[in-house]
């Protein structure tokens, strides 16, 4: 018989796993996601990805800015619900959320726990050089990403894969992995392994302040850095434009790179084709994004915009 479940998530990533669980004939009693937030040039309120397909289903939705008062507990344990699942939800849940659903609260995390246990497991494997991660299905402890596995799925990390890649990969990997994890439970077959002791990591959040790319670095790391915050906040330097450098250097954000040939001091450019040097080793930027423009290709970027070999990226 299909479960009753709360889904607990936010962006893009969760939607997959919502509408899987849909899908599969999972009856959603409610969906609980971040409060609707300012966004674009008017500042309009947003409602979250996970809000909108909720709505276009018809299911409920809640929108708490906490889950640690009386009231919105009781709420949560009026929908009667045999468990929860949690994707990507953005606030953590107190003993009395975790205790209201008699089958438990199920998190779908992008990692292979307990490595990158925290808020950006996917930017922060790329960007440690990870070959390696998955998506895990845990049951929920009071602790940070802490509980038992149930299942898990590996995936590869290409060496030129980007973040906006992976997180599309590990989006639909966590859809089937979940739907999976809940038939088991609906069958009272869900078993858990407690997490390894040892290979510890934390996925802090990502600062906006480390997104400017520090050249001194190896190349090796500088292109790990671009392509982990690619798209979001996006890896950016300043780059002067030539004879048009009028008023000083422009941010440009990097998208896209590859590791290239060559060397000579940090940052500085070293061909027509935008070959950075490195620390060690040099980089060629291969998509690009001038400040207030559209997305280009390197190319199309040289055609309009003057970078003269020799010079330095501030």
């Amino acid at each position: 018989m299909p479960l009753r479940l709360i889904f607990m998530g936010t962006p893009e990533f969760s939607v997959p796993v919502l509408t899987t669980l849909v899908g599969h004939g999972h009856e959603i009693v409610a969906v609980y996601t971040q409060p609707p937030r300012p966004a674009g040039r008017g500042m309009a309120e947003k409602k979250s990805p996970v809000h909108e397909t909720a709505e276009g289903f018809g299911i409920p939705v809640f929108t708490p800015k906490s889950l640690r008062g009386e009231a919105e507990q009781a709420a949560f344990s009026a929908h009667e619900a045999d468990a929860a699942v949690v994707v990507a939800y953005g606030l953590i849940l107190p003993q009395a959320i975790l205790d209201a659903v008699p089958l438990g609260c199920w998190n779908g995390h992008a990692s292979l726990l307990p490595r990158w246990r925290g808020a950006a497991p996917i930017q922060r494997a790329i960007m440690a050089g990870d070959g390696e991660t998955g998506v895990m299905v845990m049951r929920m402890e009071a602790g940070l990403d802490t509980g038992p596995v149930a299942m898990a799925e590996k995936v590869a990390i290409g060496p030129d894969t980007t973040a906006a890649e992976l997180h599309d990969v590990l989006s639909a990997t966590c859809a089937d992995l979940m739907v999976r994890a809940m038939g088991a439970l609906e069958r009272g077959l869900l078993e858990t392994t407690p997490q390894a002791a040892s290979g510890i990591t934390y996925a802090e959040k990502i600062d906006k302040a480390e997104a400017r790319i520090d050249w001194s670095r190896p190349a090796r790391e500088v292109h790990n850095h671009i392509r982990g915050l690619s798209p979001f906040p996006g890896a950016w330097t300043e780059i002067g434009l030539g004879a048009q450098n009028v008023k000083g250097p422009v941010r440009v954000k990097v998208l896209r790179s590859v590791l290239a040939q060559g060397s000579g001091a940090p940052g500085t450019v070293l061909d027509d084709a935008l070959t950075i040097a490195c620390g060690e080793g040099a980089v060629r930027l291969v998509r690009v994004q001038r400040a207030g423009k559209g997305v280009q290709e390197a190319d199309e970027f040289l055609r309009g915009n003057r970078v003269e070999a020799g010079a330095v990226l501030s």
